[in-house]
């Protein structure tokens, strides 16, 4: 059996929902606004769908993995048996960056190959930490941000791609290992930093690309369109509650139309007036509940091609239902098209995703009264 390490970040994730735009030194602060662990569910997810692919026998791996919620629970929770689990790292009550980099560490030690793991971009460098380069990595997306070039594009992804590895089908390569400053983030900056490369394993089309680095110089005349075009929007239908989504081309667009908008955070918008800024989930849901009809307002990231999924946690499964995906607006300039060759979502809900992806493609607004057809992931 070939070894595999498998270490689950437990609070990865947790303050998305809540408004907190990750997880990192406010883990406290998201319990307590009623946030709840995501990375188990995403990890199970990923368990769940290998053990589909492979049928009742045995998967042929050895998880190298922690005790607990760092790993073997989930394991024998979903059907793993005894004899294909080895616990290299005991886990603490508390768990810490250190406990992910030697529970890695000693992974690889005791014969690891490939260790998979699960949270988001600090997760990633803690284990690149505890691999050394000696082996390659691969995360299960559950972090809130992931800019990193070393997560599959869900979970699903990632038992597929292991599956391909253990059969000698994939390569691996060198990827960068990308950070957001969440405290920069939560005060509405948006900073990167380069902490190196690791490796991974190679393919294209389930391994999400790092977000581009280059800073999106919109179109005057384009964003000039897109907010015409919302203006017209907003005198048509005053009532109706807009959710105006993260990034820089909704806030170029709302910026034009005298709206006073967080460039990272999603704003409530009604009769071109915010109404609220901000919000997290509940207050999404409880505006949802004021106003009968409603619209969702997103931007694909670049290069990666997420509209769903990263960085707008806040948009939950729940929320989306509430909405209805026929009233999700993507919106993007050309430019950003042109680097972004295709459209995913990753909801944490598998019918939302599918209800998405059956339509094979999406209206992506463009320009004032024009669309452009763009292909989604299937």
């Amino acid at each position: 059996m070939r070894g595999v390490g498998f270490v689950v970040n437990p609070i990865a994730g947790m303050g998305g929902r809540v408004g907190l735009k990750g997880t990192d030194g406010v883990a406290a602060e998201a319990r307590a606004a009623g946030a709840e662990p995501t990375a188990p569910g995403r990890a199970a997810g990923f368990l769940r769908h290998l053990r589909e692919r492979v049928g009742t026998g045995p998967i042929e791996v050895r998880w190298l993995t922690c005790s607990g919620t760092m790993g073997a629970a989930l394991l024998r929770s979903e059907g793993i048996g005894p004899d294909e689990i080895e616990i290299v790292y005991e886990t603490p009550r508390e768990t810490t960056a250190t406990d992910t980099t030697r529970a890695t560490a000693n992974a690889v030690a005791s014969g690891a190959e490939l260790v998979l793991f699960c949270g988001g971009d600090g997760t990633a460098r803690d284990v690149a930490a505890g691999t050394e380069g000696r082996v390659p990595i691969l995360g299960i997306p559950a972090g809130v941000k992931m800019h990193s070039g070393v997560f599959a594009v869900s979970p699903v992804a990632a038992a597929e791609i292991l599956l391909a590895h253990l059969h000698g089908e994939l390569r691996v390569g060198e990827a960068e290992l990308l950070d957001l400053d969440e405290d920069a983030y939560r005060r509405g900056e948006w900073r990167v930093r380069l902490h190196g490369t690791t490796r991974t394993l190679v393919e294209p089309h389930l391994v999400s690309a790092g977000k581009s680095m280059i800073a999106e110089v919109a179109d005057d005349a384009v964003v000039g369109e897109l907010a015409d075009h919302f203006a017209e929007l907003f005198e048509k239908e005053p009532d109706v509650l807009y959710l105006l989504g993260p990034g820089s081309t909704v806030t170029s667009i709302a910026s034009r139309l005298g709206l006073a908008k967080t460039v990272l955070g999603i704003d409530a918008v009604v009769g071109r007036r915010v109404v609220e800024a901000d919000v997290n989930e509940a207050a999404i849901l409880r505006l949802l509940d004021a106003h009968p009809r409603e619209r969702l307002v997103v931007s694909p990231i670049g290069a990666q091609g997420f509209v769903l999924g990263r960085g707008n946690l806040q948009v939950s499964p729940e929320v989306l239902r509430r909405i209805g995906t026929r009233n999700v607006i993507v919106v993007a300039t050309p430019g950003k098209l042109v680097t972004t060759p295709i459209l995913r979502v990753d909801t944490g809900d598998a019918e939302l995703d599918e209800e998405f992806r059956k339509k094979e493609y999406l209206f992506v607004l463009i320009g004032y009264r024009t669309s452009k057809l763009h292909p989604i992931q299937r």
